[in-house]
């Protein structure tokens, strides 16, 4: 008797570690302008929070008696924690990316039953709890180093993150209290929290709204969303991922922001700089695209993408909050069912 096998007994070469790899590719060019202008404590929280996950998915596929090698070797834990590094400050404390690994592998991950059946992101899941659990350690950023008299070098971002001061004993506040007393969280917060006493003329007079090219663009944050344009765009050329989710979540913004600067009262930073500040491209190409948790069908996408960019301008221009990318993405993922059902395309030979 010929042995039977399941179907397709064709595979194709797309397997997941290919996309991950490729997304942590089209992610270096970004890692290395964040290390630039903000230090080199991102390599430090990325080195903890990759062997953490990697420890986690070890142990986890051990307990549930599932092959160690496959769970490892699809690199969505590792994927997942290197999202992470890179959306919580630099010089963070070493315990918020632990706690934030714990809960993006274990609660947001394996909990639902591992890669494909998680229902929300688990790297945006991580970093929400983060931002409202500890909203001082989360908006610590450290401000574009070469404003800095002494910039940080690698052994202070140690002592930084595990000891909370430099090797000469200074916290980042005074690190960075030299420089402006609105400096030390992001160009988004510090516009945001700042207009109920300053004007925007007067915030922008910032030293990091200005940096000799595009006054009142943010210094540092602009050319690391600019890395994340380029990343994603290589990800589409590449078919990693799709067109539509990035093109409706920013075309719906900048739609909604372009409104709001036409007839409001320009008590926002303009469409342009709200275009290149916080998250927005890197939660375009690389948050709002997981191919788990975003919609699947053509016109969904365009929905679901559309649907994010209008949560990040409410919460952005009447929310507490200043960003919003994480909060909007996961309030996303919750309709993904609901969109995926009403969008499905028709099958040849049936009626709609």
């Amino acid at each position: 008797m010929f042995k039977m096998g399941s179907s397709p007994h064709t595979h194709g070469s797309n397997l997941t570690v290919k996309f991950m790899l490729w997304v942590m590719v089209a992610m270096v060019p970004a890692l290395a302008v964040q290390c630039y202008f903000f230090g080199t404590g991102v390599l430090v929280q990325a080195a903890i929070a990759l062997s953490l996950a990697a420890v986690l998915e070890l142990v986890i596929a051990k307990l549930r008696h599932k092959p160690v090698t496959f769970y490892i070797a699809d690199l969505s834990g590792i994927l997942t924690a290197l999202i992470l590094a890179m959306s919580i400050p630099p010089y963070a404390p070493y315990w918020v990316v632990v706690i934030g690994i714990l809960v993006a592998i274990v609660m947001a991950k394996h909990i639902y039953g591992g890669l494909g059946q998680n229902l929300f992101n688990p790297a945006m899941v991580a970093y929400a709890l983060l931002l409202v659990s500890f909203p001082v350690q989360m908006t610590a950023w450290m401000v574009p180093i070469s404003l800095l008299s002494e910039p940080p070098t690698f052994n202070d971002a140690l002592h930084l993150i595990f000891r909370g001061v430099s090797s000469d004993g200074l916290s980042l506040h005074q690190l960075v209290e030299s420089v402006d007393g609105i400096t030390q969280a992001t160009p988004l917060d510090s516009a945001k929290t700042s207009l109920a006493k300053l004007s925007l003329s007067e915030i922008q007079q910032s030293p990091i709204f200005f940096d000799g090219i595009f006054n009142g663009w943010a210094q540092g944050w602009w050319q690391l969303n600019l890395a994340f344009l380029l990343g994603g765009l290589f990800l589409i050329y590449k078919r990693i991922i799709h067109w539509q989710i990035p093109a409706s979540m920013l075309a719906v913004f900048v739609l909604c922001s372009g409104l709001t600067d036409l007839f409001g009262n320009g008590s926002h930073l303009n469409v342009i700089a709200q275009f290149f500040s916080g998250a927005m491209m890197f939660g375009a190409f690389f948050i709002a695209t997981d191919p788990v948790t975003a919609s699947i069908t053509p016109k969904g996408k365009l929905i679901f993408g559309g649907l994010i960019g209008l949560l990040v301008y409410c919460i952005r221009y009447y929310g507490n909050y200043p960003d919003a990318v994480a909060f909007s993405v996961l309030l996303a993922n919750i309709c993904v069912p609901l969109i995926d059902h009403y969008t499905q395309p028709r099958l040849y030979g049936m009626r709609k």
